[in-house]
């Protein structure tokens, strides 16, 4: 009797938690929506130098990012890395202020700041309170036009990049990464080795000052402002502090000519637990228009944790724990690439469910409710990348240094909504051709050398 009593009462405590739920249940999210840029005053300085102010937020602090097109790309053939070291010894004072007076000052306004040093950019990124926004951007127009060059710490930096470019070579995943690009970019600083022990060592403090002189001026910066700010203060600080600064060179980057390439290259790694592979090829840049479709397709393919290729070597195969695709934008170029590390048994196996999972999206579109939450998830990532000063900030040097319209921000979400399983189909199919792929493999020789041949095998058979 007690049994049937208990029974009873769960089913009914059963159905009535099920009707609570159906009632509670969130209400379906709507459609995104398309970004819209607050309104930005832009301006120009007789020297060359632009300037984009935008106000954004009620938070009272302000976020300044001064951008010079100075980075790796403009390395001497036997420079590889001088870029970092200038970028790292501007953090190291003015004329008249010491790497520690800048933190103090900075630290007054309740703000922050740092040098950032990338393959095409050196950047200088603060921020502060609202009411020392003026002060900020005159701080940092001194760090720019006044490094102090301090010999004194010129050992010291040059040991802590050595110490950094030794870390990095022991990894498994910067080792196929170096690698990957020395094969697509043969004959461009993209394609280029970290920076040896004795290259860095031999860097002087006249080479700093030779490429700072020859690659630093205000023709080839940019100055963003965003956040909560007093206009015409923000100007003026900048029209005072940056309008006498040389205009310096032109703005020039040499685009590189990627080469698209078939071949295996495998970096022995005696008993590693582990291959770590990137496998892929050149594609199209942000101006294309095949640009969009083709990063949808990324993120359906490999790019986002729901990704097809995830769900398979990761959640179904245990092949690996964070397998991702990437879709790279570089200047006026630009690269796909599967990168794993898998369990080393599992080496020629994870690689031939990369090419299935590629190969079935050529041969068939993606369902329409597979497309709709994949593009969801990028209408959404898009309107998180803007949701603070230093995203805007982002976003504005992107279209500056791909050389993009405004709309390529404010259409971004409908032309994201836009695209149709059939697009996603021949965009795989045009550009993410396994047998066109450059592939490297970091591993143990010994143990994945039949298994990749197999695989190469396999993939000669069934080329798509």
């Amino acid at each position: 009797m007690n049994k049937i009593l208990i029974t009873v009462l769960s089913f009914l405590l059963l159905q009535a938690g099920t009707a609570i739920a159906q009632k509670q249940a969130p209400p379906e999210g709507s459609a995104p929506k398309d970004f819209r840029l607050p309104a930005k005053q832009d301006f120009d300085l007789a020297n060359g130098l632009s300037a984009s102010m935008v106000p954004y937020g009620e938070i009272p602090k302000v976020t300044v990012g001064i951008i010079v097109q100075a980075g790796n790309v403009h390395e001497g053939e036997k420079e590889n890395g001088l870029a970092d070291i200038v970028g790292n010894l501007l953090q190291e004072g003015t004329a008249t202020r010491n790497a520690r007076q800048l933190a103090e000052k900075v630290a007054h306004m309740g703000g922050s700041l740092y040098v950032s040093v990338g393959p095409n950019q050196t950047a200088v990124y603060g921020s502060a309170l609202s009411e020392y926004g003026p002060e900020l951007v005159r701080l940092m127009a001194d760090l720019l036009q006044n490094p102090a060059f301090p010999e004194s710490e010129v050992e010291r930096v040059k040991n802590d990049f050595k110490r950094q470019m030794n870390l990095a070579r022991q990894q498994p995943g910067t080792q196929a990464q170096v690698k990957f690009m020395s094969v697509l970019y043969p004959n461009h600083p993209y394609g280029r080795a970290l920076p040896t022990d004795a290259m860095i060592e031999g860097f002087t403090l006249e080479q700093v000052r030779n490429f700072y002189n020859t690659h630093y001026g205000a023709d080839r910066t940019n100055v963003y402002v965003a956040g909560k700010f007093d206009g015409g203060a923000m100007k003026e600080a900048i029209t005072a502090s940056l309008n006498d600064w040389e205009k310096g060179p032109a703005p020039q980057i040499a685009v590189a000519k990627p080469v698209t390439k078939g071949e295996m290259l495998v970096i022995d790694r005696p008993g590693a637990p582990q291959s770590t592979i990137v496998f892929g090829l050149p594609v199209v840049d942000p101006a294309h228009p095949d640009y969009m479709p083709l990063r949808i397709t990324n993120s359906l393919l490999g790019g986002s944790f729901g990704s097809r290729i995830t769900r398979n070597i990761r959640e179904d195969k245990g092949y690996t724990y964070s397998p991702y695709s990437t879709l790279a934008a570089r200047y006026r170029v630009g690269d796909w690439s599967q990168v794993a590390d898998v369990t080393t048994e599992h080496t020629g196996n994870s690689l031939r469910e990369i090419v299935n999972e590629i190969n079935r999206l050529s041969k068939e579109p993606p369902s329409k409710e597979e497309l709709e939450g994949i593009k969801n998830y990028e209408a959404g990532l898009f309107v998180l990348r803007n949701s603070t000063p230093g995203g805007i900030i982002g976003q504005l040097n992107f279209l500056e240094l791909h050389g993009l319209p405004e709309s390529f921000l404010t259409n971004q979400v409908q032309n994201i909504m836009a695209i149709t399983p059939q697009q996603v189909q021949q965009t795989a199919q045009k550009y993410i051709r396994p047998k066109d792929m450059t592939l490297v493999v970091v591993g143990d020789r010994k143990q994945i050398d039949s298994q990749l041949k197999t695989f190469q095998g396999n993939l000669k058979k069934n080329p798509l």
